[in-house]
């Protein structure tokens, strides 16, 4: 579950939020507490809290006050638009600038990504 060479913190963070934009958790729901990711992952606590933080912190997980972390209202929605961006920046333009340095037109571009996608 836990990769080597990246901070256990934020693996931790984007399997939470993997786990909500699937549904596992919906909107409202709770979470699963940091000593329960900490002793599921045998991490330390404090590891676990700071990428639960990190979520908190982009207004996708709330804290109801002695009961425990919740997720919020649109998560889901806000989740995947942050991750579409992220594919639009790390993939779809690197793609498009080497499409026209190769002179393809889009359509050229879009035969290839259907080809693809149909192996």
């Amino acid at each position: 579950m836990i990769e080597e060479g990246r901070p256990i913190f934020l693996q931790i963070a984007e399997q939470l939020a993997d786990d909500i934009i699937s549904g596992a958790y919906p909107e409202e729901s709770q979470v699963p507490s940091t000593n329960e990711f900490a002793a599921f992952h045998r991490i330390n606590p404090a590891t676990a809290a700071k990428g639960v933080a990190l979520l908190v912190d982009e207004g996708v997980l709330y804290k109801k006050r002695g009961i425990g972390m919740f997720v919020a209202a649109g998560a889901r929605e806000k989740l995947l638009a942050a991750r579409t961006e992220t594919f639009d920046h790390d993939y779809v333009r690197p793609l498009t600038r080497e499409a026209r340095a190769l002179g393809l037109a889009a359509d050229d571009v879009i035969t290839l990504i259907r080809k693809d996608m149909d192996r």
